[in-house]
């Protein structure tokens, strides 16, 4: 055998598509393309029309460069078009299926058909080693166990997050193995928590919002949940967030609310200010803050000082989180195998050759909307056309 591939996930699979005759893909799930299955709702956020490596997290953030310039989103959406999968644009260049998310399942699937590459479910791997020329695995497989040589293994078994679809750090294991540093890993793209669960009265609202911390921004909806905090600019805050430091939600990032309620206060003065800022935002999220930001009063009564601070603590609402929610939710992993000690064209070891890490097990992490995905395409293409040239 000339290619064993851990994983049959987005990147596995990719993988196999390019890594052509004499692949072998293993997986213990009784079926490919899990996370596939239910990312995007069921319709696959597979890939984002704005991908670039700006979008991604790593301790290096030059090494996923030349992957993502070689095999881009464009190249991908090729494929899907070719594969005659009707898909549209949602939202921030975010591409989806019109159909189920299986139909990206059924294109690898028939991709590696055409490679000729073989798929293994509900095997495990018990055993590995290698003894300077060869990998031998052995394989735990429909309660037997068998050995397979092969001269090429790529590690495409993804992160911790989600593990009740199986997820765990065995990637993270086969690096310490062969000697490869491991970053540390966190949860990513989560909902954060608070102890005291201060939203449960408002579960469910959500809101446009930016969402900071000293580092960066995102413009997007926040939702208020029994836990705490999540949707998309939460979650992808949350990517950069550290236990401990405190975070900023706008609640106007327009910059309209202030100039509006002094228009309606010549127009609907008698109104309660409560009443005229809910025409901005859920009115049970106002209710909620009004306490801690609303004067009494209607608004005629209210000078443009007072306005202004109202519309500032809108603007400003500063919040410590208690934690996240862990890799129970996480849609992604922070962090991982470190990429100082492979090349960034083939994925490969600098240290064994013949040894390959792709897609989520690196340390190299996307943004919320289809950007992990992408890492998957274009990490996986990689190491497969250097395995197939090789």
């Amino acid at each position: 055998m000339n290619t064993l591939i851990l994983g049959a996930g987005a990147a596995g699979m990719m993988c196999a598509a390019q890594a052509g005759p004499g692949t072998l893909v293993i997986d213990h799930a009784r079926a490919p393309g899990e996370k596939i299955r239910i990312s995007g709702g069921g319709r696959c956020n597979f890939t984002n029309m704005y991908a670039e490596p700006a979008n991604f997290l790593s301790g290096n953030p030059h090494f996923c460069k030349s992957a993502l310039s070689r095999y881009t989103q464009w190249d991908f959406i090729d494929l899907v078009a070719r594969h005659k999968i009707a898909y549209h644009e949602k939202t921030l260049g975010q591409l989806f299926c019109d159909g189920k998310s299986g139909q990206i399942i059924a294109m690898l699937r028939a991709e590696m058909a055409r490679a000729g590459a073989d798929l293994w479910l509900r095997s495990s791997l018990a055993e590995l080693s290698h003894d300077g020329s060869r990998f031998t695995a052995v394989i735990e497989r429909e309660g037997t166990r068998e050995s397979v040589s092969a001269r090429n293994l790529v590690v495409a078994t993804g992160g911790k997050s989600i593990p009740k679809m199986g997820a765990t750090g065995l990637a993270y294991d086969i690096a310490g193995q062969f000697g490869h540093k491991v970053t540390e890993t966190r949860p990513a793209l989560v909902p954060l928590t608070f102890s005291d669960r201060r939203f449960a009265d408002i579960s469910g609202v959500s809101a446009p919002a930016r969402v900071s911390n000293a580092r960066t921004g995102f413009d997007e909806a926040v939702l208020f949940t029994h836990r705490g905090l999540s949707g998309p600019a939460i979650l992808q805050i949350s990517s950069y967030w550290r236990e401990g430091e405190e975070i900023v939600i706008d609640l106007d990032p327009g910059a309209r609310i202030f100039d509006s309620l002094r228009a309606q206060r010549q127009t609907a003065g008698r109104k309660a200010l409560a009443t005229e800022v809910s025409r901005h935002l859920p009115a049970r999220l106002v209710e909620h803050l009004g306490p801690q930001i609303l004067p009494k009063g209607n608004l005629a009564d209210q000078s443009d000082a007072v306005l202004s601070g109202v519309v500032d603590r809108l603007r400003n609402w500063r919040l410590i989180p208690t934690a996240s929610e862990g890799y129970r939710t996480a849609e992604v992993t922070l962090g991982g195998v470190a990429t100082d000690g492979l090349d960034s064209r083939t994925m490969m070891s600098r240290h064994v050759p013949g040894l390959y890490f792709i897609g989520e097990c690196l340390d190299v992490t996307g943004w919320l909307g289809g950007y992990n995905f992408q890492w998957a395409w274009s990490s996986g293409w990689a190491a497969g056309q250097a395995i197939a040239a090789g």
